[in-house]
Formats: structure tokens, sequence, C-alpha cells
């Protein structure tokens, strides 16, 4: 398994705990983080999509 599959299967552990702390450590705290941040106060299920999402592009 390589590096790369390493952090992509860490980040979406962390993704499934905290979505947005992911989403901040792959595309850094901007307004991707922020946009996830809103969906994830709202409602958890579409801010865990928007996180994986944003993961596995």
């Amino acid at each position: 398994m390589s590096e790369l599959d390493q952090n992509k299967l860490l980040l979406v552990i962390i993704a499934i705990l905290l979505p947005p702390l992911a989403v901040g450590l792959k595309a850094g705290f901007g307004g991707t983080f922020v946009l996830n941040l809103i969906l994830w106060i709202l409602f958890y299920i579409p801010g865990l999509i928007h996180a994986l999402i944003v993961i596995l592009k």
C-alpha cells in the first residue's frame, strides 16, 4: 500500500469522525473548509459527503 493510499485512508477515517478537520487538512483552511463547517453544523451527513468528495477527488 503506497503512502498516498495510506494518507487517503487516514483522511477518510478522520472525515467520518470530524469532516471539517479532514477538509482542512486536505484543502487548507479556506473557503472549502468554511463551507464544510457550515454543512457539518447544520446537518452531519451533507458535511460528511462534502468531505469525502473533497478528499477523494
